[in-house]
């Protein structure tokens, strides 16, 4: 299925080329424009079955993810599940909360959700942000792992796509070096 995925995000014009400031701070030559895929409802519901069955029975309870895609996809993994859909916002001294009257009930089973998977930083705030609630864990599914590292997050991962992409560290970037124009793409320009 995994070529299917990229098809989807290669059709709707999802990967990027160029030089790329992402959300972990790193810069990358390829970025994956996630809502440029979710736009269209029949590519959500496809990547978010593709979460859906692999967990299906894990027996979950809600799915959480954070703002602003994991919305979208916490919202359609949930409605495949026939579960609840949340979302965990920014905090203002850091990390992931849950508000707007969300609740997790002790030891509830919870399926973490996301779009892009880099160094994880989302996806352990949520984590932990569940956790802080007493709900269990059960998994975190993401539409896309490009990390460059084992993802080592203590509970089972999917992805429905995985591929490598060269990331550096500001301070080590040959495309800073180059001269390249650094982009920030997203909702944070």
């Amino acid at each position: 299925m995994t070529d299917s995925v990229k098809a989807m995000f290669e059709k709707s014009g999802a990967v990027l080329r160029g030089h790329f400031l992402l959300a972990s701070g790193r810069h990358s030559p390829v970025y994956w424009e996630k809502a440029r895929v979710l736009q269209f409802p029949e590519y959500t519901e496809k990547l978010c079955g593709l979460i859906a069955v692999r967990f299906r029975k894990e027996n979950i309870s809600v799915v959480a993810g954070p703002t602003t895609p994991g919305i979208i996809l916490a919202y359609e993994t949930a409605r495949q599940l026939g579960v609840r859909g949340i979302f965990a916002e920014k905090a203002e001294g850091g990390g992931r909360e849950f508000r707007r009257g969300f609740e997790i009930g002790p030891g509830e089973r919870v399926l973490v959700v996301d779009d892009i998977f880099t160094t994880g930083g989302s996806v352990r705030e949520v984590i932990d942000a569940v956790r802080q609630r007493g709900g269990k864990v059960m998994g975190v599914g993401v539409l896309v792992d490009r990390s460059t590292e084992k993802v080592a997050l203590g509970v089972p991962f999917f992805s429905c796509h995985r591929t490598e992409v060269v990331t550096y560290p500001p301070d080590r970037c040959p495309l800073c070096a180059e001269g390249v124009p650094l982009v920030r793409p997203g909702s944070g320009k």
